[in-house]
C-alpha cells in the first residue's frame, strides 16, 4: 500500500529522536513515552494554514447544511438565528470606536486623568454617531 498520511514523520527525524531519547535501563516505557510525545508534538506543529483552511471550510459546510435543515424543518427565522449565533458578525468599526471612546472616558475618571476630556469625547461621539452603521 503506497498511500501515506499527509502528516508522516520523515525517517531522518525518527532516527534523530531515537538518538536523543533518554536511555531507560529499567523499562522502555519512559523512552517510548518520550518518543510518543515528540511525535505528537511534531504532528501538531505540522498543522498549517492549508489544514486550517480545509477545516474551516468543512465547518462552514456543516453549518450551512444545519441551517438549511433547520430552515426546512422549522422555518426561515430559526435557520437565520442558528447561523447568526454560530458565526456572529464582528462589531462594526463605528461600534468599536464608540466602545474605545467609552473606555477612554472611564480612564479619564482616574486620578490623575489619563484619558480624554469630556469636551473632546462629546465631539468624537457626535462625529461617530453621524456615521451610518455598517
Amino acid at each position: 500500500m503506497t498511500d501515506q498520511h499527509p502528516i508522516t514523520t520523515p525517517l531522518e527525524l525518527v532516527e534523530q529522536w531515537r538518538e536523543q531519547a533518554p536511555p531507560d535501563r529499567r523499562s522502555s516505557l519512559g523512552r517510548e513515552l518520550w518518543l510518543i510525545d515528540r511525535a505528537a508534538q511534531w504532528g501538531y506543529d505540522q498543522r498549517g494554514e492549508v489544514n486550517e483552511a480545509e477545516l474551516q471550510q468543512a465547518r462552514d459546510e456543516e453549518l450551512e447544511a444545519c441551517c438549511k435543515w433547520t430552515t426546512a424543518n422549522f422555518g426561515e427565522l430559526p435557520g437565520q438565528n442558528l447561523h447568526l449565533f454560530r458565526r456572529p458578525k464582528p462589531p462594526s468599526l463605528k461600534k468599536q470606536a464608540l466602545e474605545a471612546l467609552d473606555e477612554a472616558i472611564f480612564m479619564a475618571d482616574d486620578d490623575p486623568p489619563e484619558g480624554i476630556c469630556s469636551d473632546q469625547a462629546d465631539i468624537i461621539r457626535r462625529a461617530l454617531e453621524a456615521i451610518p452603521d455598517d
